[in-house]
């Protein structure tokens, strides 16, 4: 039978037609008849005409309109809780009770009470809609965070006789702007007092100051009743900003507060009454009062509205008292078995660890292999990948050799050595590019500015200024130690190929605090289930007046607590669940212009998380993608980084504020930002780069000095890779001779005037020097903190 003929290697085969579209015959052909499920189901749906389909979009449309108005006029009627105004001066001279004075007598039929407080009242039956009003005493900054902090509004209130915004004035702006500005308002006293003709452009005047912080915010004239009225239906009308930190979470302004201390006296029952706002509030939970730190509760209590609309006269407070007896309903009880704990760490088991013991044949091949087994001398605690890159040495020979010269720089070095352990910053070379120095003499001319001057201080602040601007010009340079073996230097580095893409594990050498905080397996997920649990619940208390009973609260601490904030208004938060667990927080944080001075890694400062303040010396590093982020050692001015720290675990957003108190106790806004996450699993790297030159240029090798200074440390560091500041790349060959020269080889010849980079890594924690922030002292502003 002859056989078909077949086509050889010169047969021309064309390519196939490529079609972006296929036709519909060519999609028939392909499937060959099947059909997917999701069609058969598609089929059956039951498609939309135009008109249903118009008339969709209307019920959707009409949905979300509803939804709106139903938000807008929760705020402020009668079954709601009241607008919650923060009046606050631009003026530090300007007295904001004439102010009050004229929204108090705005209109006939105004309804005007107070609590114990100091919150002022005021209810408007023609508008159906009631205000409370809240003044922070003037230069108190943390009165004024708290106050803004649960405000609905914003009332910025300034004089056209005086200088509309003063240094009070810019501040006050600047830390709303920082934490999250409420819905704002600005009023502007006294234009009826300038003569009629400048009027105008006095008003324009204080319009040209505010919009470079509220560009969009007109100005209102508040000198006679109706502009009160007209003040008090922009508020109840306007917009309201979100600030979504404290909408996520239940909260309320102490209306009345109240202690009852115990039998035994030690602690107490706070009752804290006030109108309570955001989401539903679980007596099981725990609530967070700023100032006095996290607590338990042992019921809530619900009272009648002693502010509503319906009164047409001021109650008494005896009126007030007999009306709150007879109204008073337990609406919760804490159950024990239920009830959050207060433990905030975790207690670490020793002994809680794989407890094996070895077996005859492993016992038997460790003592054969100690026998002829080579030494490596590495940091206690790496791993077996870590110390493989680590040249070997045997036991009777470079050992004893490099035991030797340990020993003899043993006593020069031992200051170095402890702080080495500490994981101080030695090796930036802060101590060694300063000499001890005499203060020179002062002239005497102005003894009063002398006085003025700590001499100590200024010597701090120039050592620092010069240690940023070197890191700034040749950052991770450091000098390798003459006297001191780098291998030994440096002992707790590594070589990576690439800072990138080589792996590092984050679970790898961790300290013993890390043993104490706890760990999401996914902090996002976790964050969306509990907003979604939150705001799923059946129990729902917005707007209703209530009472809190807060348990075991110090009684120390709130004798010092009231003494030092009778007038601050006290806020309640409640926490979500995990709130009050410690782990290592992360934030982004952002230089403010208030202040040129550096910030260096490790320093004390003042952080306020949301609800939250605390006092903790932060870690900053590079705000990067990726995996591992690299270490600064100061946080420059103009710059944005992140800070770590170990703190309670809070679910973003949240706004974060960084303080740094003064000499004078005096707080100075430094750095403003949010929250990134609550990741104990984030790799802070620190880097070093030691520096070598060439001594002898061949077409692709050459001879480099000056970066070590013996043979033994080119060995060491061998298997590393080297760079040029001009972009060479490559590795050392060999050691040549006794005093650090060595061989190197890279991929194309270097220039004279080239420099010889290796770059080393370690990963830096921070310390737990967490400490809450209370405030204990009147006389300084407020501004003198303890744990």
């Amino acid at each position: 039978m002859p056989q078909a003929h077949r086509p050889g290697h010169l047969k021309q085969s064309n390519k196939t037609h490529k079609s972006r579209h296929r036709s519909k015959r060519g999609i028939a052909a392909a499937v060959k008849g099947k059909v997917n499920v999701k069609e058969i189901v598609r089929r059956n749906r039951h498609i939309l005409k135009k008109d249903e389909r118009r008339h969709q979009a209307n019920q959707i449309r009409k949905n979300k309109r509803e939804e709106v108005l139903a938000k807008k006029r929760a705020l402020g009627g009668s079954r709601y809780p009241p607008f919650l105004v923060c009046v606050v001066p631009l003026n530090a001279q300007l007295d904001v009770q004439s102010a009050l004075v004229i929204l108090k007598t705005c209109s006939e039929g105004v309804v005007v009470s107070q609590s114990e407080n100091g919150i002022v009242h005021i209810g408007l039956p023609n508008f159906k809609q009631h205000f409370s009003f809240i003044c922070p005493e003037v230069g108190n900054d943390f009165a004024l965070l708290d106050s803004l902090k649960i405000a609905d509004t914003a009332l910025f209130v300034s004089s056209a006789l005086d200088e509309p915004v003063d240094e009070w004035g810019e501040k006050v702006l600047a830390l709303a702007m920082a934490q999250g500005m409420p819905t704002p308002v600005v009023a502007a006293m006294d234009i009826e007092g300038v003569n009629p003709k400048k009027r105008t452009s006095e008003k324009q005047n204080v319009q040209k100051l505010i919009s470079k912080w509220l560009p969009e915010e007109k100005v209102m004239q508040l000198d006679k009743s109706s502009d009160g009225l007209n003040l008090l239906r922009r508020i109840g009308n306007q917009k309201r900003n979100i600030i979504h930190h404290r909408e996520k979470r239940p909260y309320l302004l102490a209306e009345e507060v109240q202690y009852v201390p115990d039998a035994e006296g030690e602690s107490g029952t706070l009752k804290v009454s006030g109108y309570l706002r955001g989401m539903p509030l679980n007596v099981n939970g725990l609530v967070h009062i700023s100032g006095l730190g996290d607590f338990q509760m042992v019921r809530i209590d619900g009272h009648e509205d002693p502010h509503s609309l319906s009164v047409g006269k001021e109650k008494t407070k005896s009126d007030s008292m007999e009306a709150e007896v007879a109204t008073v309903s337990v609406l919760q009880i804490a159950d024990p078995v239920k009830q959050e704990s207060l433990a905030s760490e975790n207690i670490p088991d020793p002994m809680d660890a794989e407890q094996t013991w070895p077996t005859e044949e492993e016992i038997a091949q460790a003592n054969l292999e100690t026998k002829t087994k080579k030494v490596k001398k590495v940091p206690k605690g790496w791993s077996d990948y870590q110390a493989a890159w680590i040249v070997e040495s045997d036991v009777e020979g470079e050992g004893s050799d490099a035991s030797d010269s340990a020993s003899d720089s043993a006593d020069d070095n031992e200051d170095f050595m402890s702080c080495e352990e500490d994981n101080s910053d030695v090796e930036d070379g802060d101590n060694n590019d300063f000499e001890s120095v005499t203060e020179s003499e002062v002239g005497v001319s102005d003894e009063k500015y002398d006085t003025t001057i700590d001499a100590h201080e200024e010597h701090e602040m120039l050592q620092k200024l010069a240690a940023a601007k070197e890191d700034k010009q040749f950052p991770d340079e450091v000098d390798t130690p003459q006297d001191v073996p780098a291998r030994e230097r440096f002992m707790r580095y590594r070589g990576l190929e690439s800072f990138r893409t080589s792996t590092w594990d984050p679970k790898e050498n961790l300290p013993a605090d890390y043993a104490r905080i706890f760990q999401f397996e996914n902090y996002d997920r976790t964050r969306r289930r509990i907003f979604k649990e939150n705001e799923d619940s059946l129990i729902n208390m917005y707007g209703f007046y209530i009472t809190i009973h807060v348990k075991n609260v110090r009684q120390d601490l709130w004798k010092a607590y009231h003494a030092a904030n009778q007038n601050a208004p006290l806020a309640v938060f409640g926490l979500l669940p995990h709130e009050h667990k410690m782990s290592l927080m992360n934030v982004v944080l952002k230089r403010t212009g208030a202040s040129d001075e550096p910030i260096k890694s490790k320093e004390r400062l003042i952080f306020q998380v949301g609800y939250r303040r605390f006092i903790v010396n932060p870690i900053f590093s590079q705000h990067t993608n990726g995996s591992k982020h690299k270490y600064e050692r100061f946080f420059q001015p103009a710059s944005t980084c992140v800070a770590t720290f170990f703190a309670p675990i809070q679910f973003s957003p949240s706004t974060v504020l960084c303080f740094k108190e003064k000499k004078n106790t005096k707080l100075q806004l430094i750095a403003s930002g949010v929250l990134l996450s609550c990741n104990p699993d984030r790799l802070i790297i620190k880097r070093i780069v030691l520096s070598g030159h060439p001594f002898k240029v061949h077409k692709r090798s050459a001879v480099i000095r000056f970066m070590f200074f013996n043979r033994e440390d080119v060995l060491y560091f061998k298997p590393c890779k080297l760079k040029t500041k001009y972009g060479r790349t490559g590795h050392i060959k060999e050691s040549l001779g006794t005093h650090g020269h060595m061989k190197c080889v890279f991929d194309d010849q270097l220039k004279s005037q080239d420099t010889v980079l290796l770059n080393l890594y370690k990963r830096m924690f921070p310390k737990w020097t967490y400490e809450n922030c209370i405030v204990t002292d009147r006389d300084s502003n407020s501004d003198v903190m303890e744990s």
